[in-house]
């Protein structure tokens, strides 16, 4: 398992290895009843602290896509993809709700929020190549 911890992301690190533990459930890097890595290693491989792996863990728990048994580690659960991409998506749509809720109050033009997220997807998507 390859987990990037990007330090300098505004993003919790303990969130960083949730999404990308989701990210790995959806597109099937991950089979039900894998193994994860114990906190102690991931950490470790991380150069993290074992709270915030646990943390982390106890996140993916939560939300019923791990299962921590006590003695024995973490392991992937029998998991629905469609239902977990719907979530993330609900999620995501939540989120930008809240922006262009602000961006209104700012009393900002639909065409300048437009272009404000045109240049942010290139910024963001084009690096990723």
């Amino acid at each position: 398992m390859q987990i990037i911890i990007h330090t300098t992301s505004y993003v919790p690190i303990y969130e960083q290895i949730v999404d990308q533990i989701k990210a790995g459930i959806r597109e099937e890097s991950f089979q039900e009843n894998e193994h994860l890595p114990s906190v102690r290693s991931l950490a470790k491989e991380l150069k993290i602290s074992a709270l915030t792996v646990k943390k982390a863990y106890d996140a993916l728990e939560e939300e019923g896509l791990i299962q921590n048994v006590h003695g024995k580690g973490s392991y992937i659960k029998q998991f629905n993809k469609a239902l977990l991409l719907e979530e993330q998506q609900k999620e995501i749509e939540q989120d930008l709700e809240k922006l262009l809720l602000k961006a209104k109050q700012y009393h900002l033009e639909r065409k300048q929020v437009v272009n404000m997220f045109d240049l942010m997807l290139e910024e963001i998507y084009d690096s990723e190549d």
